[in-house]
């Protein structure tokens, strides 16, 4: 356990979002402040109109290709500075390529606010916290209070080794690829999408992405991150190509006419909410595959419990449920409500149109 908490909080909540009134600072602001600490490149966590940005050197290169030209100062994880007599430093997060936790220290009390992150759970066979190749490992930071998110804060959300699942996206390749059919997987164009890349078997057929996949790739691959060799839809030559291809592109294209051109395919989800009955029988899915970027409900659980915090706040998901569960476990625990965890955001974010003339 760490110091006990004085009268004032490191972090409150304001209008623009999450603030340090110790720091002068906001972190992951949704509106226009003077300074913001960024966790990660998603689109409800880093936005345009911020005065001066702080992120971590990691996911410079993605921050930059989403928000533009902006003033941007990076820390190499566990590097530490000093923002008006306050200490903050970034850690890794595991959610996507640079994403953060941000530890604040402040007259020796301690808050991490975690943004999003993936912390895989305790479970017999469940895998390792190493299960995604394209970002370092979340890292438990000790702290006082632990501000944590909760998107998939339920019983049921337990994850299967990804190597498992892994191994279904393959198989469902392969079978089209002999029947000579596109295999359409969507999935988010940052993070989820560079995660399945680096996960697939790349010798099944030649591998196709849509532009605002192949964007966010180039910032990877820029930052040094292996991913397998891709081609834009335009740069495809041969029809009897995209027969074998899988093909990554966002949710955003499902029925679109870009989709249209692939001809006869076969169309699946990547994502957590694959979880749900049903989902993916709604959205007219042919497949869904449960592959998440966020912690389960053991990864949650584990992931708080290595902190050793004596208080937690509960940003965004199912918040009532997890807070209950941790006044349960006998912690100080609340919740501020913000405005994190909007896919709606993320996918207006990566559905700006191909340029004119793409295939």
């Amino acid at each position: 356990m760490m110091h006990a908490l004085a009268d004032e909080d490191l972090i409150v909540l304001r209008p623009e979002g999450l603030y340090c009134p110790a720091g002068d600072f906001h972190i992951d602001p949704w509106r226009p402040v003077a300074r913001a600490v960024i966790t990660h490149a998603h689109a409800d966590h880093a936005r345009r109109g911020h005065a001066a940005y702080l992120a971590s050197d990691a996911g410079a290169a993605v921050l930059r290709a989403r928000l533009g030209g902006i003033t941007l100062q990076t820390l190499d994880y566990g590097q530490a500075i000093s923002i008006g007599g306050v200490r903050v430093s970034l850690h890794p997060a595991g959610h996507v390529l640079g994403s953060a936790q941000v530890r604040v220290e402040h007259r020796g009390r301690v808050w991490v606010a975690s943004g999003d992150y993936f912390c895989r759970g305790s479970a017999p066979g469940s895998g390792t916290d190493n299960d995604n190749a394209t970002c370092a490992v979340f890292e438990p930071v000790r702290c006082d209070c632990f501000i944590t998110e909760s998107t998939f804060g339920l019983p049921i959300y337990r994850w299967r080794p990804p190597r498992e699942v892994f191994g279904e996206i393959d198989r469902w390749w392969a079978g089209n690829a002999a029947a000579g059919r596109a295999s359409l997987l969507l999935a988010y164009s940052f993070g989820k999408a560079q995660r399945l890349l680096a996960g697939v078997d790349s010798s099944i057929g030649p591998i196709v992405v849509h532009g605002a996949v192949d964007s966010v790739n180039q910032a990877y691959r820029a930052s040094g991150v292996a991913l397998p060799p891709t081609l834009r839809l335009e740069e495809v030559r041969e029809r009897t190509l995209l027969q074998r291809a899988l093909v990554i592109a966002p949710p955003a294209v499902q029925g679109s006419a870009w989709a249209r051109k692939l001809g006869e395919c076969s169309d699946a989800f990547a994502s957590g909410w694959m979880q749900l009955r049903g989902a993916r029988r709604r959205q007219g899915l042919d497949r869904g595959f449960v592959l998440s970027d966020h912690a389960d409900w053991p990864g949650l659980q584990r992931a708080i419990a290595a902190t050793g915090a004596s208080r937690v706040i509960v940003t965004h998901g199912y918040e009532a449920v997890m807070v209950r569960w941790l006044q349960q476990q006998g912690l100080q625990a609340g919740s501020f409500r913000t405005q994190y965890g909007n896919d709606a955001e993320e996918a207006a974010a990566e559905a700006a149109p191909e340029p004119s003339g793409a295939g």
